[in-house]
Protein backbone atom coordinates (compact mmCIF):
# COMPACT_ATOMS: atom_id res chain seq x y z
CA UNK A 1 0.00 0.00 0.00
CA UNK A 2 1.67 3.35 -0.75
CA UNK A 3 1.75 6.15 1.50
CA UNK A 4 -0.18 9.55 0.59
CA UNK A 5 1.58 12.70 0.50
CA UNK A 6 -0.71 13.96 3.19
CA UNK A 7 0.11 10.99 4.94
CA UNK A 8 4.20 11.78 4.77
CA UNK A 9 4.19 14.99 5.92
CA UNK A 10 2.42 13.49 9.15
CA UNK A 11 4.81 11.13 9.88
CA UNK A 12 7.15 14.09 9.29
CA UNK A 13 5.74 16.11 11.47
CA UNK A 14 5.41 13.19 14.53
CA UNK A 15 9.02 12.48 13.89
CA UNK A 16 10.41 16.24 14.29
CA UNK A 17 8.25 16.37 17.67
CA UNK A 18 9.41 13.18 18.79
CA UNK A 19 13.25 14.90 18.18
CA UNK A 20 11.99 17.16 20.15
CA UNK A 21 10.43 15.91 23.21
CA UNK A 22 12.35 16.77 26.20
CA UNK A 23 15.12 14.26 27.57
CA UNK A 24 13.95 15.48 30.98
CA UNK A 25 10.30 14.01 30.63
CA UNK A 26 12.08 10.69 30.08
CA UNK A 27 14.41 10.59 33.01
CA UNK A 28 11.27 11.88 35.17
CA UNK A 29 9.06 9.02 33.99
CA UNK A 30 11.75 6.74 34.46
CA UNK A 31 11.70 7.49 38.05
CA UNK A 32 8.21 6.93 38.31
CA UNK A 33 8.70 3.44 36.70
CA UNK A 34 11.02 2.61 38.98
CA UNK A 35 8.84 4.18 41.78
CA UNK A 36 6.29 1.67 40.74
CA UNK A 37 8.35 -1.31 40.37
CA UNK A 38 9.09 -0.50 43.94
CA UNK A 39 5.58 -0.71 45.27
CA UNK A 40 4.77 -3.42 43.58
CA UNK A 41 7.60 -5.31 45.50
CA UNK A 42 6.46 -3.42 48.43
CA UNK A 43 2.44 -4.79 47.63
CA UNK A 44 4.76 -8.68 47.36
CA UNK A 45 6.14 -8.02 50.49
CA UNK A 46 2.74 -6.89 51.91
CA UNK A 47 0.99 -10.24 51.04
CA UNK A 48 3.25 -12.20 51.98
CA UNK A 49 3.46 -10.81 55.70
CA UNK A 50 -0.66 -10.68 55.77
CA UNK A 51 -0.07 -14.27 54.96
CA UNK A 52 2.33 -15.49 57.54
CA UNK A 53 0.58 -13.32 60.26
CA UNK A 54 -3.04 -15.36 58.74
CA UNK A 55 -0.84 -18.42 59.00
CA UNK A 56 -0.11 -17.94 62.74
CA UNK A 57 -3.16 -17.16 64.07
CA UNK A 58 -4.95 -20.13 62.49
CA UNK A 59 -2.25 -22.02 64.17
CA UNK A 60 -2.26 -20.45 67.43
CA UNK A 61 -6.18 -21.63 67.01
CA UNK A 62 -5.82 -25.09 66.10
CA UNK A 63 -3.60 -25.34 69.36
CA UNK A 64 -5.62 -23.44 71.65
CA UNK A 65 -8.80 -25.47 70.16
CA UNK A 66 -6.94 -28.73 70.79
CA UNK A 67 -6.22 -27.23 74.47
CA UNK A 68 -2.15 -28.04 73.61
CA UNK A 69 -1.41 -24.53 75.09
CA UNK A 70 -3.15 -25.11 78.39
CA UNK A 71 0.17 -26.00 80.16
CA UNK A 72 2.98 -23.70 78.60
CA UNK A 73 0.45 -20.43 79.10
CA UNK A 74 -0.30 -21.11 82.68
CA UNK A 75 3.32 -22.02 83.19
CA UNK A 76 4.26 -18.59 81.95
CA UNK A 77 1.40 -16.28 83.69
CA UNK A 78 2.35 -17.98 86.75
CA UNK A 79 6.15 -17.73 86.05
CA UNK A 80 5.59 -13.66 86.67
CA UNK A 81 3.37 -13.78 89.97
CA UNK A 82 5.20 -13.92 93.34
CA UNK A 83 3.84 -16.66 95.85
CA UNK A 84 1.26 -17.74 93.21
CA UNK A 85 -0.70 -14.93 94.06
CA UNK A 86 -1.69 -11.66 91.87
CA UNK A 87 1.10 -9.81 92.51
CA UNK A 88 3.10 -9.27 89.59
CA UNK A 89 7.08 -9.58 89.92
CA UNK A 90 9.05 -6.46 90.30
CA UNK A 91 8.82 -3.48 92.24
CA UNK A 92 5.58 -2.09 93.05
CA UNK A 93 6.22 0.64 90.35
CA UNK A 94 6.50 -1.66 87.31
CA UNK A 95 3.34 -3.24 87.90
CA UNK A 96 1.79 0.29 87.90
CA UNK A 97 3.75 1.33 85.06
CA UNK A 98 2.19 -1.54 83.13
CA UNK A 99 -0.85 -0.92 84.62
CA UNK A 100 -0.65 2.68 82.66
CA UNK A 101 0.89 1.49 79.89
CA UNK A 102 -1.64 -1.44 78.90
CA UNK A 103 -4.28 1.51 78.85
CA UNK A 104 -2.87 2.17 75.05
CA UNK A 105 -4.50 -0.76 74.34
CA UNK A 106 -7.77 -0.10 75.79
CA UNK A 107 -11.00 0.81 73.87
CA UNK A 108 -11.24 4.41 75.19
CA UNK A 109 -7.67 5.57 74.78
CA UNK A 110 -7.51 4.54 71.04
CA UNK A 111 -11.35 5.99 70.09
CA UNK A 112 -9.41 8.98 71.16
CA UNK A 113 -6.51 8.48 68.85
CA UNK A 114 -8.27 7.62 65.76
CA UNK A 115 -10.49 10.66 66.87
CA UNK A 116 -7.76 12.52 66.24
CA UNK A 117 -5.40 10.88 63.72
CA UNK A 118 -8.36 10.82 61.82
CA UNK A 119 -9.26 14.58 62.34
CA UNK A 120 -5.65 15.63 61.32
CA UNK A 121 -5.68 14.27 58.08
CA UNK A 122 -9.54 15.85 57.30
CA UNK A 123 -7.72 18.93 58.05
CA UNK A 124 -4.74 18.26 55.74
CA UNK A 125 -7.19 17.18 52.93
CA UNK A 126 -6.24 13.52 53.16
CA UNK A 127 -9.70 12.49 53.32
CA UNK A 128 -8.53 8.75 52.60
CA UNK A 129 -6.45 8.56 55.04
CA UNK A 130 -8.72 9.66 57.69
CA UNK A 131 -11.15 7.05 56.18
CA UNK A 132 -8.55 4.39 56.26
CA UNK A 133 -7.83 4.80 59.78
CA UNK A 134 -11.55 4.85 61.12
CA UNK A 135 -12.27 1.79 58.70
CA UNK A 136 -9.14 -0.37 59.88
CA UNK A 137 -10.26 0.76 63.64
CA UNK A 138 -13.56 0.45 63.27
CA UNK A 139 -13.48 -3.16 61.29
CA UNK A 140 -10.41 -4.92 63.92
CA UNK A 141 -13.11 -3.80 66.75
CA UNK A 142 -15.75 -5.69 65.01
CA UNK A 143 -13.52 -8.53 64.20
CA UNK A 144 -12.23 -8.27 67.65
CA UNK A 145 -15.62 -8.67 69.53
CA UNK A 146 -16.86 -11.16 67.38
CA UNK A 147 -13.77 -13.65 67.70
CA UNK A 148 -14.09 -13.04 71.45
CA UNK A 149 -18.03 -14.42 71.82
CA UNK A 150 -16.95 -17.27 69.12
CA UNK A 151 -14.15 -18.87 71.23
CA UNK A 152 -15.52 -17.64 74.71
CA UNK A 153 -12.64 -18.51 76.03
CA UNK A 154 -12.35 -18.11 80.09
CA UNK A 155 -9.48 -15.56 81.22
CA UNK A 156 -6.47 -16.90 84.16
CA UNK A 157 -8.30 -16.94 87.46
CA UNK A 158 -9.03 -13.99 89.17
CA UNK A 159 -6.28 -15.04 91.62
CA UNK A 160 -3.36 -14.13 89.03
CA UNK A 161 -5.08 -11.12 88.03
CA UNK A 162 -3.41 -7.54 89.24
CA UNK A 163 -6.23 -5.44 87.28
CA UNK A 164 -10.22 -6.10 86.52
CA UNK A 165 -11.28 -7.49 83.14
CA UNK A 166 -14.92 -8.59 81.86
CA UNK A 167 -14.93 -9.77 78.66
CA UNK A 168 -13.68 -13.21 77.35
CA UNK A 169 -10.08 -13.72 76.78
CA UNK A 170 -9.30 -14.69 73.23
CA UNK A 171 -8.04 -13.09 70.97
CA UNK A 172 -6.72 -10.69 72.57
CA UNK A 173 -8.07 -7.03 71.94
CA UNK A 174 -5.96 -4.99 73.85
CA UNK A 175 -2.79 -6.74 71.61
CA UNK A 176 -5.01 -6.92 68.36
CA UNK A 177 -6.23 -2.92 68.71
CA UNK A 178 -3.37 -2.08 69.14
CA UNK A 179 -1.27 -3.70 66.19
CA UNK A 180 -4.18 -2.44 64.05
CA UNK A 181 -4.11 1.15 65.13
CA UNK A 182 -0.68 1.75 65.80
CA UNK A 183 0.52 -0.27 62.74
CA UNK A 184 -2.02 1.56 60.61
CA UNK A 185 -1.09 5.46 61.47
CA UNK A 186 2.71 4.05 61.86
CA UNK A 187 2.60 2.72 57.56
CA UNK A 188 0.82 5.88 56.58
CA UNK A 189 3.13 8.44 58.59
CA UNK A 190 6.04 6.22 56.37
CA UNK A 191 4.21 6.99 53.67
CA UNK A 192 4.64 10.23 53.95
CA UNK A 193 8.04 10.82 54.79
CA UNK A 194 11.01 10.72 52.39
CA UNK A 195 13.86 9.71 54.26
CA UNK A 196 14.12 6.02 55.13
CA UNK A 197 15.22 6.46 58.64
CA UNK A 198 12.22 8.48 59.20
CA UNK A 199 10.13 5.45 57.37
CA UNK A 200 11.89 3.33 60.11
CA UNK A 201 11.09 4.92 62.75
CA UNK A 202 7.59 4.92 62.44
CA UNK A 203 7.10 2.02 61.34
CA UNK A 204 9.16 0.56 64.64
CA UNK A 205 7.69 2.81 66.84
CA UNK A 206 3.84 1.57 65.93
CA UNK A 207 5.50 -2.39 66.23
CA UNK A 208 7.17 -1.46 69.36
CA UNK A 209 4.27 0.15 71.26
CA UNK A 210 1.50 -2.67 69.96
CA UNK A 211 4.21 -5.39 71.22
CA UNK A 212 4.47 -3.45 75.05
CA UNK A 213 0.80 -3.50 74.92
CA UNK A 214 0.24 -7.26 74.34
CA UNK A 215 3.49 -7.84 76.91
CA UNK A 216 2.09 -5.57 79.47
CA UNK A 217 -1.81 -8.04 79.14
CA UNK A 218 0.49 -11.28 79.89
CA UNK A 219 2.82 -9.20 83.03
CA UNK A 220 -0.75 -8.63 84.50
CA UNK A 221 -2.16 -11.69 84.28
CA UNK A 222 -5.44 -10.91 82.00
CA UNK A 223 -4.10 -12.92 79.45
CA UNK A 224 -2.86 -16.10 77.85
CA UNK A 225 0.59 -15.29 76.22
CA UNK A 226 -1.69 -17.05 73.09
CA UNK A 227 -4.55 -14.48 73.66
CA UNK A 228 -1.59 -12.06 72.77
CA UNK A 229 0.13 -13.73 70.41
CA UNK A 230 -3.14 -14.61 68.22
CA UNK A 231 -4.40 -10.76 68.78
CA UNK A 232 -1.32 -9.17 67.23
CA UNK A 233 -1.07 -12.04 64.20
CA UNK A 234 -4.73 -11.18 63.28
CA UNK A 235 -4.13 -7.39 64.26
CA UNK A 236 -1.25 -7.12 61.72
CA UNK A 237 -2.94 -9.14 59.56
CA UNK A 238 -5.83 -6.79 59.54
CA UNK A 239 -3.89 -3.53 59.30
CA UNK A 240 -1.78 -4.54 56.51
CA UNK A 241 -5.10 -5.51 55.01
CA UNK A 242 -6.31 -2.55 54.79
CA UNK A 243 -3.27 -0.76 53.58
CA UNK A 244 -3.12 -2.97 50.85
CA UNK A 245 -6.70 -2.34 49.85
CA UNK A 246 -6.19 1.34 50.30
CA UNK A 247 -2.80 1.20 48.05
CA UNK A 248 -4.50 -1.34 45.07
CA UNK A 249 -7.19 1.85 45.10
CA UNK A 250 -4.74 3.93 44.59
CA UNK A 251 -3.16 2.20 42.09
CA UNK A 252 -4.77 2.91 38.77
CA UNK A 253 -4.36 6.86 39.62
CA UNK A 254 -0.85 6.33 40.19
CA UNK A 255 -0.10 4.68 36.76
CA UNK A 256 -2.06 7.06 34.64
CA UNK A 257 -0.06 9.79 36.25
CA UNK A 258 2.67 8.18 35.53
CA UNK A 259 2.31 7.02 32.23
CA UNK A 260 1.11 10.90 31.33
CA UNK A 261 4.42 12.28 32.85
CA UNK A 262 6.91 10.19 31.22
CA UNK A 263 5.54 10.34 27.53
CA UNK A 264 3.28 13.51 27.17
CA UNK A 265 1.38 13.88 24.03
CA UNK A 266 1.91 14.84 20.58
CA UNK A 267 -0.03 18.02 20.78
CA UNK A 268 1.68 19.06 23.38
CA UNK A 269 5.26 18.36 22.76
CA UNK A 270 4.27 20.16 19.64
CA UNK A 271 2.85 22.96 21.52
CA UNK A 272 6.07 23.61 23.74
CA UNK A 273 8.25 23.32 20.84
Amino acid sequence: MSVTRPQLTELERVRERLRKLDSSALVHGAARTLDLVIREIGAVVGLLAIAICGWIFLKVVDEVVEGETAHVNRQIVVALRTGGGNDPLGPKWLEIAAADLTALGSTAVLVLVVAFVAGLFSMLRRGREAFLVVIAASGGTALSSSLKVLFDRERPEAALRAVEVINPSFPSGHAMLSAVVFLTIGVLAAHFARRKRVKLYVVSAAVFTAMLVGLTRIYLGVHWPSDVLAGWSLGGAWALACWLAAWALDRPWRLTTAGARAFPRANDAGDSA
